[in-house]
């Protein structure tokens, strides 16, 4: 049975020098999750980050949430650094980004650019910090508790063997009303230990992708809120040794959006009505697969999403009339169907770019 210790340095190999660009991945997880409108601001940043960096760049999904101007944001698992200086622009010279990342040929890769990038956006200081550590000890790295607006990453936990530690450890250094927003491979059910045991398999992220419902209990079970799903599309995988090993168990990249809500009493509904005041979203806010806040409208929300819009970043851009209705537990807990990656890539289709290494 191989230990984490174990794990982690064969991610380091594959990672550091095996995989020279995302070209060489066996699957399309590099080039899933795209959802079919992209925020103009989101493009334009991607654009600026330079070649070598983004040649580099193994994420599966777009994990871009809107509103991080001024926030201090940190990004588990950075790689080669392309999300990091995306954010770099996003956030202004008033934000922070801090990427983190255990393989020390991705952090010195990464580190090369921050004067480039700094140029290139007219910033007087660099806003990016580049730190190798391990995604479940983030003290150990020096990030500090209660002390991030957003905490992000592109298809890394799928890598990591414990992904309670991540998921607590994101949850620590994370500010009250703080957000989780991240991509991810999944599975359609659990994946056997068999697989997990393949170093191949775990370097492309099919050994350790958590099966998708597990990932609502073991959310919950750090503190966070119930997961909302953003986005999803199939992945495809090429190799056909992989694909065999994989028998029936399909894949999914898929982007999920959660919250560190403060710990009170239960949670009632609401009525929210969007001010429109978010950049790039004058008209309406797609803030998950199943909300969409169109601008002076008003509806109905239940009592956890009322809290996320009190307690989040996102309190000013919504007028919030509370219901003298507390939400029952019957309410309160979720049902999954809407949470489901597989169901939505279906729905999507031909809505996502669901691109191949062939660019077919």
């Amino acid at each position: 049975m191989a230990t984490c210790d174990d794990v982690r340095e064969n991610v380091k190999k594959y990672y550091g020098s095996r995989l020279e660009s995302s070209g060489d991945l066996q699957t399309s997880a590099a080039s899933c999750a795209m959802p079919c409108s992209v925020p103009r601001s989101v493009t334009e940043a991607l654009n600026l980050v330079h070649p070598e960096v983004t040649k580099r760049f193994f994420g599966c999904g777009l994990p871009f949430p809107a509103k991080l101007e001024g926030c201090r944001v940190l990004d588990l698992g950075s790689g080669s650094g392309r999300d990091c200086y995306a954010f770099s622009k996003l956030v202004g010279p008033s934000g922070r980004v801090t990427g983190i990342d255990m393989t020390e040929e991705l952090i010195t890769l990464s580190r090369q650019y921050i004067e480039y990038h700094q140029q290139k956006f007219g910033y007087k200081e660099p806003n990016v910090t580049f730190v190798q550590g391990y995604m479940e000890k983030l003290s150990e790295a020096g990030i500090q508790n209660d002390s991030v607006d957003v905490v992000l990453s592109n298809c890394v936990l799928c890598l990591c063997p414990d992904k309670k530690a991540v998921l607590q450890q994101a949850y620590n250094v994370l500010k009250e009303g703080g957000e989780l927003f991240f991509s991810d491979m999944y599975a359609s059910k659990v994946v056997p230990d068999h697989m997990k045991q393949d170093p191949v398999l775990w370097g492309e992220g099919m050994g350790g992708s958590l099966f998708w419902q597990d990932l609502i209990s073991l959310a919950h079970s750090v503190g966070f809120s119930t997961p909302h799903l953003v986005s999803a599309s199939q992945i495809v995988v090429h190799n056909s040794e992989l694909k065999a090993k994989a028998g029936d168990i399909s894949y999914a990249s898929s982007t999920y959006r959660l919250f560190k809500l403060p710990k009170g009493p239960v949670k009632s509904e609401a009525t929210v009505t969007y001010r429109g005041t978010v950049a790039d979203f004058p008209d309406q806010l797609d803030f998950d697969s199943s909300h969409c806040f169109k601008k002076d409208v008003a509806v109905e929300v239940d009592g956890e999403m009322a809290a996320i819009l009190q307690n989040s970043r996102f309190f000013p851009d919504f007028k919030i009339q509370m219901l003298d209705k507390p939400q029952t537990k019957s309410e309160s807990t979720p049902q999954c169907c809407h949470l489901n990656p597989f169901l939505l890539a279906d729905k999507l289709g031909s809505c996502v770019k669901q691109c191949s290494k062939t660019n077919k």
